[in-house]
Formats: C-alpha cells, structure tokens, sequence
C-alpha cells in the first residue's frame, strides 16, 4: 500500500483536539485529507490523490444517541503494528484497508447460555469506483461487515483473514478469497446475510461453534451455498466450493453410485470436533448438469463423498428436495461421516422394504388426522430411533422405540439442540432419519416431512 508522507497521520488522536487520554472517542469524524493540487470529496466519488490514512494509536469508534457515530476514510487506511482499533460505531472504508496490529470491538456477554450484544460496531466497504484491497498480517474482528462496492463483479481482494462477531451482510460485489492467507470466520453466533450471485466469498470460509450456518461461497460468478447442520459440540468446519471437476472424478466408486457430477464439487474440513454433519448440498440449473435435474424412474440422487483412505467415491445417501430458495433449484441433506470433497451423484434407486411404511406429512391441529408422524408398521421393530432437523440441519426431535402409541413426534420440538424444548414448530419442510434392526440387518431410511402448524 503506497502511502504519501505528506499526509499520513500517526496517530489519528493528532487530527483532534487533544485530551488527557490517548483514547480518541468519535461522535460523528469525517476524516479528509486534502493536497494542493487533488481534490477529496464525500461518498463514492472519485478521488485524485494518492494518500493513506495510518493509525498507530489507540482509536476508538464509538456510538451514542445524538449521533451516528461515524468515522469516514476516503484514502488508504493502514493500522500499523502498534496500533488498535476498537469500533462500536461505523467506520466506512472507501479504498484500500490493511491491519497489522489489532482491530476489534467491545466483546459481547454470555449470560445462561444467550448472548447480550454490547457493540453494534460494523464496518462498511463500499465504492462506486475503485476496487477495493483488504490486506494485513493480523486477523480483523468485526462484530458487523458490510460487502457494498459497485466498481466490478469482483469488486474486493482479500488476502487476508477476517472474523465476524455477529451479521456479515452482501450487497455488491464478489470477495475474491483464493489468496492462500485468506479466510473468513464466522463466530459460534455470527450470520451471512443477503448473500446470492451478487455478493458471496470466492474462498475459503469457517464457521465455528454449534449452530447452523450456510455458507456465503461461491465461483466463478455463482453462489453455490453449502449447509452444516448444528451439532452438539463446539466444531469448527472450513467450506470451499469450486465450478469445476474434482481431480478425483475419475477414480473408482462404490457399486450403486452411476454418474458423479462432473461440473462442481465442495472440500469440506475440519479445523476442530469430532460430530458427524448433517450436510446440504445444493443444486442449481447454472452449474449443476441439466440431465441431473431430470432423473430417470429408476434413478435418485444421493451426497457422495471422496473416501481418501480408501481411493473411493462413498454413498452417502440423503435425500432431495425441489426448493423455492431463488439461489438454488434443488437442496440435497442427509448425515455424513465426516469432512472431505462432496458432490452430487445419480445412483440406483434404493428398493425400500414394504413393512415399514412413512407418511411424510403431519397437521398437529388435534383433529385427530395426520396428529403425529405416522409410520406405519415400526411397532414390529422397537429397536429403532427417529431423528428430525429442520432446513438448516437443527435437529429438533430424537428418541429412540419409536411407537405409534406413547412414543411419538406431534410437531413440538423436544429441546434436545437449538430450538426450545416444547416449543410449537413452525409450518415448513424437515428432513428425517429413521433406523432400525430387522432380524440382525441395519435399516435406513431418510427424507423430508412437511409440518403444518397453522
């Protein structure tokens, strides 16, 4: 980042009035830096100067009612080495951003296992112009990220890691996140928002701790979210997902499975926890092979997996669902055994057995019709169990001796993850697995039930 000594600021405290503290406190602080013969102006306007904004300082962005609480930065912001950023109001970037030193917000409590937010500190990356570098040998937490640059399609290089606190919102512009050094992490309570073909990372992107997250990635020019269920213990899963073949396309596969996509995969791994995942991949018309779409009767799609110990493409089952989401036509879920590269494959379809019969939709309005998730016949095998989870693979029903009597699912969560025990399910699609033992031999059936609880 090329910086003009005529205009760096060592410490941005040196551009205010002067207190006892070195601690700058802002209300509402537009910084410009002006030079003879260039001119800086407001908001997205093309600037003709060359300058850099440097903190090597302590400065603090902070909120409060009689303003919004605003820092402005049209030049290059560099914070160096010793310098420390604390932003619990909005700083808005508008070229260049590079730390070295530490950027932070005021963290936020856990009180009986709920968060009390205590910054709404977010910082924006925005132009109408010029793209937009983000750089730095130290990571940057951010407890809220704008992506909103209109200068390109990819619009925003990042090269560096980021972590997110609580919202990551997309407006414009891809983030281009193939530099080897480039991540960016979503804490345990952190969301992506708003993310599409527009806006999405083109990268490497972790989600940590046991909620359920969808994944903002992409390539090329497509958003091509994945889904990772919540699981019962802190994990830490790293998403990547390429339009292209997997170099393993052509290895060998297991007996059932008839053709791999040959257009796009997703290399999931794991940088802590040992849970198995409940895994959604999506399918989309753009990238995902048309004929993929439009199966034979004799065929289904399933999530495959490359077993690297092995050398072979696995079966991992799961289930499809037509889908409404914009982003994507189709979504794949079912449970995996671990991380690894996933895609989409067609395989035979499976021959269920026909003493065990599922009906895959419930209306729990106590008229006595469609009360509870009938299946019919599982009386006869009491060694079974039944797991439910909703779109984002929260699972919000377990037990195991199923029955069709004193032991079943009347569209109420049983409290056993995320979602409140007792609490009133709301109307939508869920995914279900059902095992269980039929003389010695493993039993497995998976697919969606629709719950009306209007």
């Amino acid at each position: 980042m090329k910086k003009n000594d005529l205009y760096k600021v060592n410490n941005l405290a040196h551009a205010l009035p002067q207190g006892k503290s070195s601690c700058v406190t802002l209300g509402c602080l537009l910084i410009l830096l002006f030079c003879e013969t260039a001119q800086a102006q407001v908001k997205g306007i093309k600037q003709e100067i060359d300058s850099v904004v440097v903190n090597k300082g302590l400065l603090q962005i902070v909120t409060d009612n009689k303003s919004d609480g605003g820092m402005y930065v049209f030049f290059d912001f560099d914070n160096q080495n010793t310098g420390e950023l604390i932003n619990d109001g909005e700083l808005h970037v508008f070229k260049n951003y590079n730390n070295d030193g530490t950027v932070r917000f005021t963290a936020d409590d856990i009180v009986k296992n709920k968060r009390v937010i205590n910054s709404t500190g977010t910082t924006f990356f925005s132009d109408l112009y010029v793209k937009q570098l983000i750089t730095g040998n130290a990571v940057s937490d951010f407890q809220n990220v704008v992506f909103n640059n209109m200068s390109s399609v990819v619009p925003f290089d990042l090269t560096t890691t980021i972590r997110v606190g609580n919202e990551s919102r997309f407006e414009n512009g891809i983030i281009n996140a193939l530099d080897s050094k480039a991540r960016v992490i979503f804490n345990q309570y952190a969301s992506a928002v708003n993310a599409g073909d527009h806006s999405f990372v083109d990268g490497m992107v972790v989600k940590s701790g046991d909620t359920e997250f969808e994944y903002p990635i992409g390539n090329n020019l497509y958003y091509r979210p994945l889904i990772v269920g919540a699981s019962a213990g802190q994990n830490a899963y790293v998403s990547q997902y390429f339009f292209k073949p997997s170099e393993y396309l052509t290895r060998d596969k297991d007996a059932s499975i008839l053709e791999l996509n040959s257009a796009e995969y997703w290399e999931i791994s794991r940088d802590s926890g040992t849970d198995k995942i409940i895994l959604g991949l999506t399918l989309n018309s753009s990238t995902t092979p048309s004929h993929f779409l439009n199966l034979n009767p004799d065929q289904q799609l399933a999530i495959v997996r490359w077993d690297s110990r092995n050398n072979l493409w696995v079966n991992e089952k799961g289930s499809a669902e037509e889908s409404t989401n914009p982003n994507f036509s189709n979504l794949m879920m079912g449970e995996v055994e671990g991380p690894g590269i996933f895609t989409v494959a067609i395989v035979k379809k499976t021959v269920q057995p026909q003493d065990v019969e599922v009906f895959n939709a419930i209306s729990p309005n106590g008229d006595g019709v469609n009360d509870t998730f009938h299946i019919a016949g599982i009386d006869k095998y009491p060694d079974n169990s039944v797991e439910i989870y909703n779109r984002w693979g929260v699972k919000v029903f377990e037990t195991k001796s199923y029955n069709e009597s004193d032991n079943v699912f009347t569209g109420y969560s049983d409290g056993r993850a995320t979602v409140t025990r007792g609490e009133k399910l709301p109307t939508g699609t869920y995914f279900y697995i059902l095992r269980y033992n039929k003389e010695g031999n493993g039993i497995e059936k998976s697919g969606y039930l629709y719950i009306n609880n209007q």
